[in-house]
């Protein structure tokens, strides 16, 4: 991605502030693993997005008609000890010189620099409680900047949420934005694809995990989107499992929701699969069952339909499924109202997807669902989970947890399935594991 599409957005974002504003975002802090080891780093999404900046210890400042330069950044001074051990820092020529910004300063200077900059300012966008010690610094600017008042200077007069029009810009995704989901799709994809090969009974749930985590990074994808979830057989009923240490057993289904991270930009792959290759007659009834109602959902994925229609869709269809196989008794328009399904499917059929997994974006807007439109992506996951000892329910049925999830882009004409590189039909999947 390259900095012509950062730029793009953060005009896109200053034209909607308006003059007499200041926008300010920091990134995200580094979180400790232990004592003096770090987690691997990832920034801030809402900084990245307008930024591309990978360093921690920064603040992006944004100041429509700036003469001297409209995008401002605060970032660490290059340290030769530290890039010893480190590597290379991108300092303040790094910043405008490879990163695009207009201007830079240390980030040590932010406390003298910046209150100056909300002099002139009478609004100020920014995402207060996302950062408690730069929200403490805010209040101490603006006082000192208030405290001029007999000097002439006002300062601000008004704070304005940044996320509201931040995470409504995100919703909408750009063609580079959609490339590079794309090929995380297809990364995830072939790792899903290589599971089905791999997998068999004795296995442990971890060892697929490190199968999918492997095929990801020698594609290029080195860190997750999430946790991967690897539950086979009564694990698969848990819906955000993530222990991943039991063995996996003949007859046994195992789900696996997994997916990697691209360029901070996420998929988010499920699949659910027979251990030993071949369906039971009871987990091939309720997997068909799950794969119509995923179908019908993903039919409701464009433009003019609100956000829960896919989710009604498959509602409908899970619904009427489960009456057929005798595993909810009653008229389907009753049970659906009672969300007596719920029993069995607890969770929505979808969320956004972007740079975070489950990314930004209003549902609702003036309390009606959001109507999709082009450019959006998000997923389609129903489900159906039916635990050992759930009462009132035949044993056949019992120790069955079932997922499919794919990423959906919403276009002009048909739904685009990002994901479908993944068999998902019975035969399919049956087909791929059998073969040598």
């Amino acid at each position: 991605m390259n900095n012509n599409e950062f730029k793009r957005r953060r005009r896109q974002l200053m034209q909607m502030m308006g003059p007499n504003s200041i926008a300010i975002l920091p990134t995200a802090p580094e979180a400790v693993r232990n004592r003096d080891v770090h987690h691997p780093y990832r920034p801030d999404s809402d900084f990245f997005y307008l930024t591309g900046f990978p360093e921690p210890e920064a603040v992006a400042v944004l100041i429509p008609g700036r003469p001297q330069g409209e995008y401002v950044l605060f970032c660490r001074e290059r340290d030769p000890r530290k890039e010893q051990w480190d590597g290379p820092m991108a300092g303040q020529e790094g910043a405008v010189d490879i990163h695009g910004a207009d201007d830079a300063f240390p980030i040590a200077d932010l406390d003298e620099i910046l209150p100056h900059m909300l002099e002139s300012s009478e609004r100020v966008f920014y995402a207060m409680g996302c950062d408690h010690g730069l929200d403490q610094h805010m209040s101490e600017w603006v006082g000192q900047v208030r405290a001029q008042s007999r000097a002439g200077i006002s300062g601000p007069v008004e704070f304005v949420a940044l996320d509201h029009y931040l995470h409504d810009m995100r919703l909408y995704k750009s063609r580079t934005e959609i490339a590079t989901m794309r090929r995380a799709a297809k990364i995830s994809a072939a790792a899903h694809k290589r599971l089905m090969k791999v997998c068999k009974p004795g296995m442990a749930e971890y060892q697929l995990e490190a199968e999918f985590n492997h095929e990801c990074a020698m594609r290029g994808a080195r860190q997750s989107a999430y946790p991967a979830i690897v539950g086979a057989g009564n694990n698969g009923c848990v819906l955000h499992y993530i222990d991943n240490n039991a063995v996996i057993n003949d007859g046994d289904l195992v789900l696996v929701d997994a997916g990697c991270e691209l360029h901070c930009y996420a998929s988010d792959i499920t699949r659910t699969f027979p251990a030993n290759g071949e369906f039971s007659e009871p987990q091939r009834l309720l997997y068909q069952l799950v794969l119509d109602a995923q179908q019908a959902a993903i039919d409701k994925v464009r433009p003019g339909n609100h956000w829960n229609a896919p989710h009604q869709a498959a509602v409908k269809v899970l619904t009427k499924g489960l009456v057929k196989l005798g595993l909810l008794k009653g008229l389907v328009s009753q049970l659906i109202k009672n969300e007596s399904y719920r029993k069995f499917y607890p969770h929505r059929t979808g969320h956004w997807l972007g740079l975070d997994v489950h990314d930004v974006g209003d549902y609702k807007i003036d309390g009606h669902w959001r109507e999709l439109e082009p450019g959006m992506v998000l997923t389609v996951e129903p489900g159906l989970y039916i635990p050992k000892g759930v009462r009132g329910v035949a044993k056949k049925w019992q120790g069955i947890g079932i997922r499919i999830e794919d990423d959906v882009l919403v276009t002009k004409g048909e739904p685009d399935v990002l994901t479908r590189d993944v068999p998902k039909a019975v035969a399919d999947i049956e087909a791929l594991m059998a073969r040598p």
